[in-house]
């Protein structure tokens, strides 16, 4: 990969981080100050290591250049939004919807459609218009939104993968998967107990 396209299209994905969390942070401001609540716990963001896209590019059988990067990693920049429950997170993604200029390209809900391994989160892939020598252009970014269960559960699942070089034993995935499933009950207990303690709302 061309070292001096590869640093010009990273300064591309900076920009368009530094958008999507100042948009975001507007996003929650606003929603702070008209309902009191915030149903962000935290959030992290983050730009693939040069090391991370080559190796995603091999595993896709495709030849490391910006172009197939471009094309083919829609995740270069992502942002990990953290919930207290879950109708927390559709709120977010309906709020995300409406926010001027950006554009919801795929979504992907793994709440109501967990993968095979118990995964449960909700992802889009949203473009963000940035900036660059004066011209207007749109670039990917992977949000995903989770509850505070669910992160735990993943951040778990992906430490147990980089043990075992993702080979894991089938034991500990069927574990991992009837975990996830007890964590998807709780969350859902959760809602209902805040609607009690809410009064119904």
């Amino acid at each position: 990969m061309n070292i001096d396209d590869f640093d010009s299209i990273m300064k591309k994905y900076t920009l368009a981080k530094e958008k999507i969390e100042n948009e975001l942070k507007i996003m929650m401001n606003n929603f702070i100050n008209k309902y009191n609540y915030n149903p962000i716990e935290h959030y992290k963001s983050r730009i693939k290591s040069k090391e991370s896209i080559v190796n995603k590019l091999r595993k896709k059988n495709l030849d490391v250049n910006v172009e197939n990067m471009i094309n083919n990693i829609r995740d270069v920049v992502g942002v990990r939004l953290v919930c207290s429950f879950l109708t927390d997170i559709y709120d977010i993604v309906s709020l995300i919807s409406n926010i001027p200029d950006i554009n919801i390209i795929e979504r992907k809900d793994y709440i109501s459609n967990p993968m095979d391994n118990g995964y449960t989160s909700y992802h889009l892939i949203v473009s963000v218009p940035i900036k660059y020598n004066n011209i207007k252009e749109y670039v990917n970014v992977e949000i995903q939104i989770r509850t505070v269960a669910q992160d735990f559960w993943a951040s778990l699942n992906h430490k147990i993968q980089y043990k075992h070089e993702e080979n894991v034993p089938d034991n500990i995935k069927e574990e991992m998967y009837e975990y996830s499933m007890i964590i998807n009950q709780l969350d859902r207990k959760m809602v209902n107990l805040n609607k009690v303690v809410n009064g119904g709302k």
